[in-house]
């Protein structure tokens, strides 16, 4: 196994250790022929399920600002046989910096980037602009006071105070909880 910046230990297909994206995945709601995005997607861990899991029809967008990680991402997707994943390096904390039109994801996924970030409101809204009326807005990052694993307690934002700064973006409403496993927590909005 091996630790990686998000703090996801992958194993030989990407699972287990931290989080179990594949099992989390599973609770997204992800249909076939549905437009995702995965802000911040590093390699692309779930990335790559989420294409699976939307198919041929479907496009999952990743975007990130190291060209390094869609890098990686590219070649991964090519060895799984995946064509529907398409990549942007982009600076999220610019509003329209994604190149996504406006209202048109059904999903935008925020996985353990908000905590590397000083303006988590405009990468919120950045993705409050992609997403369609209806869409959902899933959040996972770390839980603080969990110990030595991921960034330090300082970076991590509590659970109640990251659903407020979500819902200060207008247009969005609580949805439900996920089960991120036990060093994160994970959340769904819906672009009302």
């Amino acid at each position: 196994m091996q630790l990686n910046t998000t703090g996801i230990v992958s194993k030989p297909h990407g699972t287990g250790g931290f989080m179990d994206p594949e099992r989390i995945v599973a609770g997204f709601g992800l249909m076939e022929g549905m437009r995702v995005t995965d802000f911040g997607s590093g390699a692309g861990y779930f990335t790559i399920l989420m294409a699976k899991r939307v198919r041929e029809s479907g496009v999952v967008t990743a975007v990130d600002i190291m060209e390094s990680s869609l890098e990686t991402l590219r070649t991964k997707a090519k060895m799984e046989g995946l064509s529907n994943i398409q990549t942007i390096r982009a600076n999220l904390e610019v509003l329209g910096g994604s190149g996504l039109a406006e209202s048109s994801q059904d999903v935008v996924l925020l996985a353990n980037i908000l905590f590397q970030n000083t303006d988590r409101h405009s990468i919120l809204m950045e993705a409050r602009r992609v997403l369609k009326p209806g869409g959902s807005l899933i959040v996972i990052d770390w839980r603080k006071g969990t110990g030595g694993f991921g960034p330090p307690d300082d970076l991590r934002t509590d659970e109640n105070d990251m659903k407020q700064l979500v819902l200060i973006s207008d247009g969005l409403q609580f949805l439900s909880e996920i089960d991120a496993g036990v060093f994160h927590y994970g959340m769904i909005f819906r672009k009302i």
